[in-house]
């Protein structure tokens, strides 16, 4: 393994678009399927009336924890460097998201952005 890109990122939203990856990393990132288990999609309003006209969106996509063995988020993850988490966090900030560590269910413990 690479040990440049050895963070694990879960993406159940934009970040899975291509065009999002290169204008936020400069590249397209390494990813599989994967789905998070235990939380299900909510929606958040967008106050910023620029920021619904630029992604053409009134609602950020957000996971809540429902401790419901049946809901499942669906999404990829990827591998991130450090820094890219950064970026990533730069990204994100807009929706008040927070980063915390889940294990998705292949196993694999992956950062994934919420608004708590």
């Amino acid at each position: 393994m690479n040990n440049e890109f050895s963070e694990r990122l879960f993406s159940y939203g934009t970040l899975q678009q291509e065009s999002v990856q290169l204008s936020t990393f400069g590249r397209l990132l390494d990813g599989k399927p994967d789905s998070l288990p235990g939380y299900r999609i909510t929606l958040i309003p967008i106050p910023d009336p620029e920021v619904v006209a630029s992604i053409g969106d009134t609602h950020y996509k957000n996971v809540e924890y429902s401790g419901n063995k049946d809901d499942v988020v669906d999404g990829a993850v990827f591998n991130v460097a450090l820094s890219e988490l950064e970026l990533t966090d730069e990204y994100e900030a807009d929706a008040n998201y927070t980063r915390v560590v889940v294990e998705l269910n292949s196993g694999t413990r992956a950062w994934v952005y919420l608004n708590k």
